[in-house]
């Protein structure tokens, strides 16, 4: 047995924690918060203990209901367990937060804190002016805590977030590679509701700063200081206001000409600036390049997959390597069986035979019937009508063309939100 002193402070006693525990698993902050909330008998803690643990469950597995109901009596008759029923017929994957992400979000949302290790002081009675620990004060946090879970696993609360998450055109997971962008969003929309804010500005909010913090990654590495910082400046100044310093200061012209150009000169297709393009396209209800009717969404939501506008065999055939064919501005969402019929024939050649069979009513290659549908199909996914002329001389003209036209997709979109 290891008896700490209780003079010491938290942050001693959580490296302590994690440095014991570190042979075995890594823990974090949110294990010990856990531990604590477990631990208690005083305020009910184990009860919400299995709350947080059964909806992180229930969230991803709602199959696990039958088990809860059948080996657990006395949690079915909490208000908690109440509240997670929904669940029961829920399926949505866009957001399966763990308890890490939970207990994040219901801190930050109801103490207007975003470093994890206060919770566990407060959760122990730490008055941080008098450094000394009050029964009051644990107590009060325990309650503010059940309220901060409470409103997270609110079936209004967490579906009309979902709602607007997907309305801004991510509809599926793969499109957001950062859960604490969406954790952050979900903390906005719980803190500006709890503000008494107007629900159709909650929702634009919410959109754009979702994006803006994808596009800057401002929730990537370490995100407890970025938490803790922008949760104090909601509680101290309107959001609008807020939104608008950042967008100033981070999403300027500059950055739309200049810095994001740069940032899709690259070949890997799980890019965040990617993801945001494709958000934008679903958004707008684009169809897949050269598809008549299949929409953008259609085939991300059924796998559909990334081709090439100008075809990888055709790149490697005329020397280029994986990093050079493989890059984002050559991506689009194309159908399979079109991807085929193009086979690897440059832009030129393949573009040519789709006008030529317009011309003579014939569809092979693609539904698109005229030359302004097709320039149109163009358009809405960013490629330049140069491509019509192009052939593997052409190919980082092309890259540049393409780059400034979905950043420009992917400004107005923003200022769509």
């Amino acid at each position: 047995m290891i008896e700490l002193s209780p003079d010491l402070e938290i942050e001693t006693v959580t490296e302590i924690f994690i440095r014991i525990n570190s042979k075995g698993v890594v823990l974090s902050q949110a294990d010990f918060a856990m531990s604590k909330i477990a631990a208690d008998t005083e305020h009910s803690g184990n009860e919400l203990r299995k709350a947080i643990d059964y909806f992180c469950h229930l969230v991803v597995a709602p199959d696990f209901f039958k088990h809860i109901v059948d080996n657990d009596k006395e949690f079915t008759e909490t208000d908690f367990f109440q509240k997670m029923q929904w669940l029961k017929a829920e399926n949505e994957d866009l957001y399966d937060p763990d308890y890490n992400d939970l207990i994040r979000v219901a801190f930050t949302s109801q103490f207007n804190r975003g470093r994890l290790s206060d919770l566990v002081s407060l959760l122990s009675g730490r008055n941080f002016e008098t450094r000394t620990f009050e029964a009051e004060i644990a107590k009060l946090s325990f309650a503010t805590l059940k309220n901060g879970v409470s409103n997270f696993i609110n079936e209004t609360n967490f579906k009309r977030f979902l709602m607007i998450i997907k309305s801004a055109g991510f509809i599926s997971p793969k499109l957001i590679r950062s859960q604490n962008a969406l954790n952050f969003a979900y903390i906005i929309y719980l803190k500006l509701k709890e503000l008494n804010v107007n629900s159709a500005a909650i929702e634009s909010y919410v959109r754009r700063w979702l994006v803006y913090s994808i596009l800057t990654g401002r929730y990537s590495g370490s995100p407890e200081s970025s938490f803790d910082f922008d949760i104090k400046q909601i509680s101290l100044k309107p959001f609008d206001e807020i939104l608008r310093e950042r967008e100033e200061a981070e999403l300027s012209e500059a950055y739309w000409s200049a810095s994001l150009p740069q940032s899709l000169d690259s070949s890997v297709a799980s890019s965040p600036y990617f993801h945001v393009f494709l958000a934008s396209q679903v958004k707008a209800h684009d169809k897949g390049f050269l598809s008549k009717d299949i929409l953008v969404s259609d085939l991300i939501s059924l796998r559909g997959d990334i081709h090439h506008l100008f075809p990888k065999e055709y790149l490697k055939k005329n020397g280029l390597d994986r990093s050079k064919y493989n890059q984002i501005a050559n991506y689009v969402y194309m159908q399979s069986e079109i991807n085929i019929k193009i086979g690897n024939k440059p832009p030129k050649d393949y573009l040519d035979l789709i006008k030529t069979q317009m011309q003579e009513n014939h569809k092979q290659v693609t539904g698109l019937s005229t030359e302004h549908d097709l320039l149109d199909n163009l358009k809405m996914n960013c490629v330049p009508t140069e491509l019509m002329a192009m052939n593997v001389g052409d190919y980082q003209d092309f890259l540049i063309l393409r780059r400034k036209l979905m950043c420009l997709k992917i400004r107005d979109y923003y200022h769509s939100l």
